[in-house]
């Protein structure tokens, strides 16, 4: 199978630091969630086109917790063109902003390092037949 074929698409283009923002600031004193919360989070977040969540795609470069409940995610695409460039970030920012403990989240797209099947788990690769 050819990954880049499936897991490829045309549609809108974003540019480098294309951000979506969800959720609002906690109160002083609040507990804040842990990072196996958030990671649960996103992976409810699914590719329309991609039986595999965006965690497991190695979309998620990285998902960073500050000392309020912030979350600061970078991620990537499978491409520059993917049918849903403009709305996945969204999604995440949303998935994660309805943890329990999480407060104002911005979720920023980049390009580099860029996204290969190599950045994906086992279990997505198993899922996808590119094991």
């Amino acid at each position: 199978m050819d990954p880049y074929g499936q897991l490829g698409g045309v549609g809108e283009s974003v540019e480098e630091g294309f951000t979506s923002n969800a959720g609002v600031a906690l109160e002083a004193g609040a507990a804040i969630a842990t990072a196996a919360e958030v990671i649960a989070a996103l992976q409810t977040v699914y590719d329309p086109e991609i039986p595999v969540d965006v965690y497991e795609l190695g979309l998620i470069y990285s998902h960073d917790i500050s000392e309020k409940g912030d979350v600061d995610v970078q991620m990537s695409l499978t491409a520059p063109g993917c049918p849903v460039a403009g709305e996945l970030p969204g999604w995440v920012a949303e998935a994660v902003a309805k943890v329990e403990g999480i407060g104002e989240v911005a979720v920023s797209i980049t390009w580099e390092p860029t996204w290969t099947p190599d950045l994906m788990s086992e279990d997505a690769k198993l899922a996808l037949g590119m094991d």
